[in-house]
């Protein structure tokens, strides 16, 4: 029997759906986890851990996009925003998306099984957060918290990758909150361009519920959070001066969104969501890398 092979143009699509490059915004932060995890180790032999936990890391979030685009896959196609979507459009097919789901499911479990025993155990629980998320939206007005969740889950399972232990573990629940109090302040932000469509439809967000303006104050509270909880995480692991300019070029960053989105001009939504978080993540990882290596 011939093997049916996936065209590459649906190879494309697929990864268009789950939108790959968008791994950006978590993976520094395991990264930075798995580093600091490291050097309180003292062995220095965790490379391979390394490639494990970017396999772990970019399989999961491709699972969580595939099966949140299957799920919303008809609220999709009501909003004129997102009915080009793959999904809606039949550039990818339902069955090719929860294929791809599937897979890398089970490549994310196997890898956090060759990592050690308590990531296997533990991978389970991480996937909750990433189903759960696709549905908050049908039954809550902050669905963006529990995106929050499942983005915390990254810091806190590269930590774990790297020791096998919870003992110690205290830097990487912070950074974890931090990051995904990050990613849900910019969600709230994204979802501000739905409002109507949104009130129209029945999808629930905090935009839609309290109204552009409020939201984005809740947004930049949100982010304030966030920020003090990078502050502490870099007290706690004893990092550097480099890292307080990394930290001051984050700050930069995230006044910047909150400058250029305002209720009354939502054109720079785009540019906020991914030119200035992307930013945030290269940067603040790249001083925190500079600080663990020279200081």
């Amino acid at each position: 029997m011939t093997a049916v092979v996936e065209k590459p143009g649906k190879v494309k699509a697929f990864l268009r759906l789950v939108m790959i490059e968008h791994s950006i915004f978590a993976l520094p932060f395991a990264y930075l986890s798995a580093l600091v995890a490291i050097e309180r180790d003292g062995t220095g032999r965790h490379w391979l851990d390394l490639v494990l936990v970017t396999i772990a890391m970019v399989s999961g979030r491709t699972f969580a996009m595939a099966a949140n685009r299957i799920l919303d896959r008809r609220i999709d196609a009501l909003n004129p925003r997102t009915r080009n979507r793959e999904l809606v459009t039949g550039a990818v097919s339902v069955r090719t998306a929860w294929t791809g789901a599937i897979v890398s499911l089970v490549v994310m479990i196997l890898a956090a099984g060759l990592l050690n025993p308590l990531c296997l155990l533990l991978s389970p629980l991480a996937v909750i957060p990433l189903v759960v998320y696709p549905y908050a939206k049908r039954f809550t007005n902050f669905p963006h918290y529990v995106l929050a969740v499942a983005q915390a889950v990254a810091p806190v399972g590269a930590w774990l990758a790297i020791t096998g232990t919870f003992e110690g573990s205290w830097p990487a629940w912070v950074l974890g909150v931090a990051v995904g109090l990050w990613i849900g302040g910019f969600d709230i932000i994204y979802a501000c361009q739905d409002v109507e469509v949104d009130r129209e439809i029945g999808v629930h967000s905090t935009p839609a519920r309290f109204g552009v303006a409020t939201a984005l104050h809740i947004s930049t509270g949100t982010h304030v959070l966030a920020f003090a909880l990078f502050v502490w995480f870099g007290q706690l692991v004893g990092l550097g001066w480099l890292w307080w300019i990394g930290l001051a070029v984050t700050g930069a960053g995230l006044v910047y969104q909150h400058v250029v989105v305002t209720p009354t001009d939502l054109s720079k939504v785009n540019r906020a969501f991914f030119t200035a978080n992307g930013f945030i993540a290269i940067a603040l990882f790249a001083f925190a890398l500079l600080d663990l290596i020279l200081l």
